[in-house]
């Protein structure tokens, strides 16, 4: 299904009423918030639903029973809030957004507390933190190669990674290769033709 609007994301997503609501008042922050401080660009706002809310809420239909999250350089919380209020109401969900910008974090923690989200919101780098996750996440953060270095405290924990990539993926697995062992698939984006959902199982781990 092809999501250009609030209507068809919620068609898509399967969202609730609530869910939707939710969804608009957080759109209403970042457009607030984004008069402040640049969370945002200006075109990333017309696009919200098909190229922020949907990137974001299709990852559930790829981790159905997952409850426990963490979402690494969450920034102004794609996919991390999006997940959170659509987890919101179910029992034991809980996502941890890690931003190691603190003007990003008062963002991150006004929209959590508004909406009553099951989110807590950590000014740390993510390498730093030590949390036990079902999955570990990360949107626009950084390159492979570093972000399996941000991740490897939660992947050897047990947590499986899926992260949204583009259309350099197969170029940055490549690189990565150089430095880690990790098993991996690629799985097609329902929100962008070109982009991606690399999948990691197992430990991530420097070659020895």
């Amino acid at each position: 299904m092809t999501v250009t609007d609030a209507k068809s994301f919620q068609a898509a997503a399967k969202a609730s009423d609530q869910q939707m609501a939710d969804l608009h008042r957080y759109l209403d922050l970042i457009t607030e918030w984004n008069e402040k401080m640049n969370l945002v660009g200006p075109s990333a706002l017309a696009a919200f639903w098909p190229r922020h809310a949907w990137d974001s809420a299709q990852l559930l239909q790829h981790a159905p029973d997952a409850k426990r999250w963490a979402d690494l350089g969450a920034g102004a919380g794609f996919p991390g809030l999006v997940l959170a209020i659509m987890l919101k109401g179910t029992d034991d969900a809980h996502v941890h957004l890690v931003e190691s910008m603190a003007k990003r974090c008062r963002f991150l923690s006004e929209v959590v507390k508004t909406l009553g989200l099951p989110a807590t919101v950590h000014n740390s780098r993510a390498e730093e933190l030590q949390l036990t996750v079902d999955i570990v996440t990360a949107r626009a953060c950084a390159p492979l190669p570093r972000l399996l270095g941000y991740g490897q405290p939660y992947l050897r924990t047990g947590a499986r990674g899926m992260f949204l990539k583009g259309q350099d993926v197969v170029a940055e697995i490549e690189e990565a290769t150089k430095s880690w062992r990790f098993e991996y698939d690629l799985i097609p984006s329902l929100s962008d033709p070109s982009g991606r959902i690399l999948v990691v199982e197992g430990n991530a781990r420097a070659r020895t």
